[in-house]
């Protein structure tokens, strides 16, 4: 409870033999005080001897006692301020009275306590000041008010500055603690913040490289599969019927031309917004590609592919030697460029994944467009021996469904996928009209997703 201020600053360091002090200096400081007000006890000692009609000796080394109690300020500073106010009828202990009330006002002791022992001194003073004042002018006449106005005076110069003194370095003491304090949990704050940033960081970058791997794998993909089945389908009819197989290596020349076309656009979206060159060895960070590719492809959206190919798409399938069935609902309207291209990608993906896992299946695509949404689904029955003979072995990465519900879901759509109670699959997404930022529809209503259409 007696603790100061500069007491609390040393117990966080390794306090060596320098008993309740935290440093030298301190220590240092406090014996020297005690030093001095020893020596002016001793002195004053000599004087109360006298009056009192006692041995000199007795009042230096009562002298000597008393002003070395002030060696022990910092630890019990209430002790000092009462042995000096004990000593103010000696009249001895000037220097341990204004350096105790400064270190008591300063220190963690209750202020109902500063007060009470600050008055104790004033009033101690005041009435020894009072009595020798009276004393020195009893043969002079300066008035009725001059004594008490003298002692005043005399007992709060020596009482009031060092109490004020000593609560302004208190409070400021206790401010720097404060400000150390909240310096300390900042820099704790901004710590967790950098870790975050960093946390954040990584995640950004692989959102970016998963975003990538997506688009080419949307963009080469469905080219290479159909390429694929092209070759097999051209090896196997090369003797047999020479004129097919030139239009099946037209076929192949032309889906390799248009896969090359997707993939050098891919790689220009992905060195879009480089402004300057860089130098060789100094790497672009992949969060800055990923960002420069999103805002390049939101730019070009208005280029990519949309509801209308998918006719076309439908009829590469078909070129191929797949059966598929395109039925429409609905009067088609213009979509947002993400919503269209995310519906182009999924019928795209769903027929590649035919051509991988299902050769020669029946393959039904429904197309319908509702009055705020666009649904569609991709079902193939289940492969048949001939089928399954000719297939052309092509290799699969798993990516694919994945992909294609990271697309829906990410404009607040609804994917469904799954195998048929036939043996076939099914690939069904309804996409709202617009993107949304809203939470995810339930998933129950992905199985209305595929419109009851007549072939058209």
């Amino acid at each position: 409870m007696t603790a100061t201020g500069a007491e609390q600053d040393a117990a966080g360091s390794t306090a060596r033999a320098w008993l309740w002090w935290g440093r030298r200096r301190s220590a240092v400081l406090d014996v020297g005080l005690a030093g001095v007000s020893a020596v002016e006890c001793a002195l004053q000692g000599v004087a109360f001897a006298e009056q009192a009609a006692l041995p000199v000796p007795f009042g230096v080394l009562f002298g000597l006692a008393v002003g070395s109690v002030l060696v022990v300020r910092r630890r019990w500073p209430i002790a000092v301020v009462l042995v000096s106010v004990a000593t103010t009828p000696a009249e001895m202990g000037y220097l341990m009275a204004v350096v105790g009330l400064y270190t008591l006002a300063a220190s963690e002791v209750p202020r109902r306590i500063t007060a009470t022992l600050a008055g104790m001194s004033l009033a101690a003073t005041f009435i020894v000041t009072f009595v020798r004042v009276r004393q020195d002018l009893r043969s002079e006449d300066f008035g009725a008010w001059y004594v008490p106005l003298m002692a005043g005076f005399m007992s709060l110069g020596l009482t009031a500055p060092p109490v004020l003194f000593g609560l302004y370095i208190g409070a400021r003491r206790r401010l720097m603690e404060s400000l150390r304090e909240r310096a300390d949990s900042l820099e704790q704050e901004l710590s967790l913040l950098a870790d975050r940033a960093e946390q954040r960081a990584q995640w950004a970058r692989q959102e970016e490289r998963t975003r990538i791997a997506r688009e080419m794998h949307d963009v080469v993909a469905h080219r290479v599969s159909l390429m694929v089945v092209h070759a097999a389908a051209l090896q196997a009819v090369a003797l047999k019927d020479p004129q097919k197989a030139v239009r099946n290596a037209a076929l192949v020349g032309d889906m390799g031309r248009q896969a090359l076309t997707e993939l050098r656009e891919m790689l220009g979206v992905l060195r879009a917004g480089e402004g300057e060159p860089r130098p060789a060895d100094k790497p672009v960070p992949l969060a800055a590609v990923g960002a420069a590719a999103a805002a390049a492809a939101a730019a070009a959206a208005g280029d990519g592919p949309s509801l209308a190919d998918i006719e076309v798409l439908v009829g590469q399938s078909r070129q191929a030697g797949v059966v598929v069935e395109l039925a429409v609902q609905g009067e088609s309207r213009d979509y947002a460029p993400e919503v269209e291209q995310t519906a182009y990608r999924v019928v795209q993906e769903a027929l590649t994944n035919v051509h991988k896992h299902a050769a020669g299946a029946k393959v039904m695509v429904r197309l319908a467009h509702r009055e705020a949404e666009v649904a569609m689904q991709v079902e193939n029955g289940a492969p048949g021996a001939a089928g399954a003979a000719s297939a052309a072995g092509l290799p699969s990465g798993g990516n694919g469904l994945v992909g294609m519900r990271e697309r829906v879901t990410a404009l607040g759509g609804v994917f469904v996928s799954g195998p048929t109670d036939l043996g076939g699959f099914r690939v069904s997404a309804v996409l709202p009209d617009r993107p949304q930022a809203g939470a995810p529809r339930r998933p129950e209503a992905a199985g209305a997703a595929a419109p009851r259409v007549t072939p058209s």
